[in-house]
């Protein structure tokens, strides 16, 4: 078939308006913008390139088989991205949709761009099976590729619908999900097909709506009010990464710490007393910089993205204001995730340690905390990036280990007067060791002298400066001065080398 140019210009705008008028009204309806629209949104003006217009442009109904893909630039910085057009058959996929997205994501493995997935699909074309489900070009290759460029480029999802079945591991595969509350989802099979099979009654919304996924299930990490909102975290997310791992994480003007912030006056002298370790953080580091990750999931572990003098920083710090910092179960993966993540794009890792230690219980020990926290402490070991421990309040017992503690090659391990490292807590220590001794005292003044007694022999016996003195700690640091030592050490630190076993690779405590 031969076009002129009015001919081709007409085909071309046909396939850029998407689906049927209804369509786009519905979407319209829920606060759902157009695929195109959210790429205009997203990307530098005039930047976009488009690849695959015309895939299944024979066919009635199928613009773009659904799938809009190409490369543009964000902030001035090239990356690839695929949109699901969901006024196109739900933004479902067939056999050309699938080779789109393989396309892309290749394409930006082998340039080294950022991999930016818009998702709004609802699964594949039961119809188009044969064609895109089993072969080697099928959708099993878009996974493939995912895990391919996990760790080599940084991929961002944000979720505007559904992400249904096999679907729902594009999301799964990427660093960091952003889904917008009310009409973002991801789940492997529909509520019909639960109760089908289950027998169980349930909605999208219940079984895996955006709440549902960035506050109990982990597999999102941002929950957005709106699609606006979803693409801001995209960009924000992709400012404090490299374009590949091949290369440092972009560096900012420098930016003061916020002044209304008192690091000393935010630590309580009783370590049983609470306190919001993200105030602290915030306080630590460049003004307005914070950029959390899964803010609603694992609470007693704050993880995100900062800034200290311009330069980006990965934060690892416990949250005594939820189950008093203790590392759970969820919270041991947050850390192991986030902290694999900082190493593969070269982000330095700060560890704010208040920690009582893991979790011990019937409880969790069904869950398996032993082996999730041996992921954290694998992670940990592993990470070659620079790396500071600094001991906020307390590290007792394993915590210390998942904190980057001074057996884990750590940069430095800096504390702050009002630090204690040890197994346990002084209460707990002398409770254990004198239990029975306790017990057997009947006068209670002499048994508070003797409890008293003992815990002071305890405190001596992990005296701050004791530790400093047999290098256990390498600074003893004053909250006011923090900031500027952290610069100064992270400064000192960016050219380590990166080596760390001769392996292919280790077995991942499953």
């Amino acid at each position: 078939m031969t076009l002129d140019g009015e001919a081709l210009e007409q085909l071309g705008k046909r396939v850029r308006a998407g689906g049927a008028e209804k369509y786009h009204a519905a979407n319209a309806a829920r606060g759902k913008l157009f695929a195109r629209e959210r790429i205009a949104l997203l990307v530098d003006e005039g930047s976009f390139v488009e690849d695959g217009l015309y895939a299944n442009a024979l066919a009635d109904g199928l613009p773009a088989d659904g799938v809009v893909t190409g490369a543009a630039s964000i902030d001035g910085r090239p990356v690839c991205l695929m949109a699901n057009d969901s006024t196109v058959k739900a933004g479902s996929w067939g056999a050309r949709t699938v080779e789109k997205i393989i396309r892309i994501i290749e394409r930006a493995y082998a340039s080294g761009l950022p991999m930016v997935y818009l998702v709004d699909s609802a699964g594949a074309r039961i119809t188009d099976q044969v064609d895109l489900f089993p072969g080697r070009r099928g959708a099993g290759k878009i996974f493939w590729n995912q895990v391919r460029a996990s760790g080599s480029i940084p991929q961002v999802c944000a979720l505007f619908g559904p992400s249904a079945a096999g679907g729902a591991y594009i999301p799964a595969f990427c660093d960091v999900v952003a889904m917008v509350d009310g009409n973002a989802s991801m789940y492997l099979g529909s509520d019909r097909m639960v109760e089908m099979v289950t027998g169980e009654k349930t909605t999208l919304e219940e079984m895996g709506g955006a709440r549902v996924h960035c506050a109990e299930s982990g597999v999102g990490h941002f929950l957005c009010k709106t699609e606006a909102d979803a693409l801001d975290v995209v960009r924000r997310y992709l400012s404090y990464l490299p374009a590949n791992w091949t290369q440092p994480p972009p560096a900012a003007p420098a930016v003061a710490a916020p002044t209304s912030v008192d690091l000393a006056g935010l630590v309580p002298a009783s370590e049983r007393q609470a306190f919001d370790m993200r105030r602290y953080v915030k306080g630590l580091l460049d003004a307005d910089s914070f950029l959390e990750i899964q803010a609603l999931w694992a609470k007693e572990l704050t993880v995100g993205f900062g800034r200290l003098d311009g330069q980006v920083v990965g934060v690892v710090a416990n949250n005594s204001m939820f189950k008093g910092g203790v590392l759970f179960v969820d919270s041991a993966d947050k850390a192991t995730r986030f902290v694999q993540l900082c190493d593969a794009f070269n982000v330095p890792l700060l560890f704010l340690s208040d920690v009582p230690g893991f979790m011990v219980g019937t409880a969790v020990e069904k869950q398996g905390i032993i082996r999730h926290g041996a992921k954290m402490i694998t992670a940990i070991s592993e990470a070659t990036v620079p790396k500071i421990c600094v001991v906020v309040r307390k590290a007792y017992g394993a915590g210390l280990y998942a904190m980057a503690g001074p057996g884990f090659e750590p940069d430095a391990t800096i504390a702050l007067p009002t630090a204690k490292i040890a197994v346990m807590g002084a209460e707990a220590a002398v409770n254990a060791v004198y239990a029975n001794k306790i017990a057997a005292i009947a006068d209670p003044d002499e048994r508070a002298a003797f409890v008293a007694e003992r815990r002071a022999a305890y405190e001596q016996d992990i005296d701050l400066v004791r530790l400093a003195s047999e290098l256990v700690v390498d600074a003893i640091v004053e909250p006011g001065d923090l900031r500027a030592d952290l610069v100064r050490r992270f400064a000192a630190a960016r050219g380590k080398d990166r080596g760390f076993s001769r392996r292919r690779h280790g077995v991942t405590p499953v």
